[in-house]
């Protein structure tokens, strides 16, 4: 059974950052997963993003069973993500069904969102607030944190959580 952080947030909440200060505060390897890191690493050619929605689907589908291929492998994963889209959730907690699954929410506020986004200037600004608004409707986490906090003390509350005994199940797989 594979150890899986799930960084739930909007776009510029602080996913990357808090997954790094994890990785490097956690007594065992993580391995640090994202659609970002497919993208900013080559994976998808600026060519190809002409093409992004007849391709979206397929990408996403690839990129959530390469989670599950990790994790069946013995990986320990911080996956950062997104649940945008209709039935991702639902695909997510067949895939990764049997692990021990530590669900987060960063949060952060829109004033932030849109400061990180300015700061950025890789992403469509009003992205993330717009992200924001609507990711977190209905969903319930193992943990929630805020995204403004500092990267390393966030990174310990996920440690103290993953401390604590296993629950039979995350709430990730209760929706």
């Amino acid at each position: 059974m594979s150890r899986i952080v799930l960084l739930h947030g909007a776009s510029s909440s602080g996913k990357t950052t808090l997954a790094k200060a994890l990785q490097t505060r956690a007594p065992f390897p993580f391995l640090r997963l994202s659609f970002d890191t497919l993208r900013d690493g080559g994976a998808l050619p600026p060519a190809a993003r002409g093409d992004w929605t007849k391709i979206r689907d397929a990408v996403f589908e690839g990129l959530h069973r390469s989670f599950a291929g990790f994790a069946e492998s013995g990986c320990d994963m911080i996956v950062e993500h997104i649940l945008d889209t209709s039935g991702w959730h639902g695909r997510l907690q067949d895939l990764l069904a049997g692990h021990d699954l530590l669900f987060v929410g960063v949060f952060t506020p829109p004033e932030e969102l849109a400061r990180r986004e300015v700061a950025r200037g890789d992403r469509r600004q009003g992205s993330a607030v717009e992200d924001a608004a609507r990711i977190h409707a209905g969903l319930r986490y193992d943990l929630e944190l805020d995204g403004r906090a500092p990267p390393k003390e966030n990174a310990d509350q996920i440690l103290a959580a993953m401390a604590r005994p296993v629950q039979a199940r995350s709430v990730f797989f209760s929706h």
